[in-house]
């Protein structure tokens, strides 16, 4: 499996594995029954939980473009060490965004961001104009 590839299958695994520690904290808080049902006033998660869920919103907004970009470059045929680099450099920018939301370490978050930001711009680039 290419590269490429390879790294649009960990970070769709990583994204969609996400909510897990925040539905447990909600069954934590609330109960089972409230956290499966519709409670008139639920409690809210804890304030990790509710970054990570904030987190979890982004990782998925993110994953549409570097999927996007990843299969087009896959289906282009466009496979190079630039492109493969560019799709390490993003999975671990949305492990260290996802851990620095959570915990809340706010330069470190919006450092993460834009790496991942930069990935996917790196590799519209080799798309674009290689």
């Amino acid at each position: 499996m290419k590269t490429e590839l390879l790294y649009l299958v960990y970070v769709t695994v990583f994204t969609g594995l996400l909510w897990i520690p925040y539905v447990l904290n909600r069954i934590a808080t609330r109960g089972l029954l409230d956290a499966v049902g519709y409670p008139e006033n639920p409690k809210p998660p804890s304030p990790w939980a509710h970054r990570l869920f904030k987190a979890h919103l982004n990782a998925v907004e993110n994953l549409v473009v570097f999927a996007a970009l990843v299969l087009a470059a896959v289906a282009a045929g466009v496979s190079n060490s630039v492109i493969a680099g560019a799709c390490v450099v993003y999975f671990w920018a949305r492990v260290i965004h996802a851990l620095a939301y959570t915990f809340a370490v706010p330069w470190v978050r919006t450092l993460a961001f834009f790496g991942g930001f930069f990935a996917q711009a790196t590799i519209a680039w080799q798309l674009l104009f290689r």
